[in-house]
């Protein structure tokens, strides 16, 4: 009979004994947060494990500024020590280690005292942010919220909370008053809505009533500013603004007290750089606006005076594109309310159309300045009137003479205004008498037959122009 060979056990060395433990030491060594517990205990792992843990709680609880995150944290401790405590207890050997026991109490109250000061110091900085913030002063909340460092944050993320969104708050009201600033110097009322658009946004956010209040009262203390048309666009804007019930409505009382003198100030500015159309929309709004206010009396001035000269500019341009009597003002008269009346007496005319007679009218009649004339006598050609004498001229160079020439007054057709009130009057035509059959007449002759001079204008002296038309300048 065979027999397999005896073939002894490899050697296995035998198990080192558990280290002895202190399950309080473990306990006290885990409150720390840090895995000092397992690292007495001798479980690296569970020591890494926690150390991973509590840092990446921490990470979450200072990110996120949550109270759920710290409440994850705080269950993460009370598992630790629970653990700890149980995990030592599980051990065969249980040894009362003085040494433990103080070092891992030592690291412990070192860890929870520094977040208590932490977390304390935390409120503190919190309170002189909301103090700061409730007097209206945001460079005192940024300069405290500007103590914390992220120990802080580490111990007192959602404490730290409401003083970072303070000083959010803060810098969107810094852009606000940048962009009111801006206003100030230019007027434009872009930038003023967006302003009031940020001063709403951060209004509508609890507590920061105060500091928008600031922002708005260092605006609203600009004004009016240096550029009164600059401060009517603002407070016009501002007058406009729908209510909203809140500190921002504060904006119209300050707007109904400048905007009246910015209207005036503004309305002259335009005058004397010619903006009729704007100067006069400037008084016209202050009348209809502010009907009771003391300027009132000046506004209306100045919009008579603003009317004229929009009058008086459509007059110019009317006159400038006149070529004939159916064209420029001549075809379309408008008024010009400051022109002289048409009274009895020599009235000064601006005369248009044909100018081969009204240019031998006496100088003091005519005048080229609209605001001067009382008239506007648009003169067309020259036409035949009645005959005043017949001629029989001789030319022996053509066979068609003697030839009888007949000779007619000169009717001038005539369209005459009034400047004052655009509207027409007579006369409609004036005629010129003269002389007749002078004992030679020039005449030119065309072609190769000559049919003699035709029909003739009497000819007239300045002094015959000057009774013709005499009665169309005296009343």
């Amino acid at each position: 009979m065979t027999y397999p060979a005896y073939e002894p056990d490899p050697y296995q060395p035998p198990e080192p004994p558990s280290a002895p433990c202190d399950p309080l030491a473990a306990a006290l060594g885990n409150a720390s947060l840090l895995g000092i517990g397992y690292l007495m205990l001798r479980c690296w792992k569970l020591a890494a494990f926690t150390l991973i843990g509590t840092v990446w709680l921490l990470n979450v609880a200072a990110s996120t500024a949550s109270t759920w995150a710290e409440i994850l944290l705080l269950l993460w401790w009370a598992a630790g020590i629970a653990h700890g405590w149980s995990l030592a207890h599980g051990r065969a050997e249980h040894v009362v280690r003085r040494g433990q026991r103080a070092g891992a109490l030592a690291v412990t109250l070192a860890v929870l005292l520094t977040a208590g000061l932490l977390r304390f110091d935390a409120y503190g900085i919190e309170d002189r942010v909301t103090q700061a913030r409730e007097g209206g002063d945001c460079e005192a909340a940024v300069a405290a919220q500007g103590e914390v460092w992220w120990g802080h944050r580490l111990a007192a993320a959602p404490v730290l909370e409401p003083g970072e969104a303070a000083v959010a708050a803060c810098h969107r009201l810094e852009n606000a008053a940048s962009a009111l600033a801006d206003v100030a110097r230019t007027g434009e009322t872009d930038d003023l809505e967006r302003g009031f658009r940020i001063l709403t946004e951060v209004l509508d956010e609890p507590g920061n009533e105060q500091t928008v209040r600031t922002v708005l009262d260092a605006f609203l203390d600009g004004l009016p500013t240096e550029d009164p048309c600059a401060t009517a666009d603002i407070t016009g804007w501002l007058h406009d603004r729908k209510p909203t019930r809140d500190v921002l409505d504060r904006s119209a009382a300050t707007a109904a007290r400048a905007e009246p003198a910015a209207l005036t100030g503004c309305g002259d500015d335009l005058m004397a750089e010619e903006d009729w159309q704007q100067a006069r929309a400037r008084y016209q709004y202050l009348l209809d606006e502010y009907p009771d206010d003391a300027r009132t009396d000046k506004a209306r001035s100045g919009v008579a005076k603003a009317d004229r000269a929009l009058e008086l500019a459509q007059v110019r341009r009317l006159l400038s594109g006149t070529t004939g009597v159916d064209s420029g003002y001549c075809a379309r008269p408008v008024k010009y309310s400051g022109a002289p009346p048409y009274r009895k007496g020599l009235n000064q005319a601006l005369f248009l159309g044909d100018a081969e007679y009204t240019d031998k009218l006496p100088a003091g009649w005519r005048t080229p300045d609209p605001t001067e004339a009382a008239l506007v006598v648009c003169a067309d050609t020259a036409e035949h009137a009645a005959s005043v004498e017949t001629c029989s001229y001789e030319n022996d160079r053509s066979e068609y003479l003697p030839h009888e020439v007949t000779f007619y007054k000169i009717k001038i057709p005539l369209k005459v205004y009034a400047l004052r009130t655009g509207k027409r009057i007579d006369p409609r035509e004036v005629q010129i008498s003269g002389g007749s059959c002078p004992g030679v007449l020039h005449y030119k002759s065309y072609g190769t037959y000559d049919l003699g001079p035709g029909d003739q204008f009497v000819s007239t002296a300045k002094s015959d122009v000057r009774d013709a038309f005499r009665p169309v300048v005296e009343r």
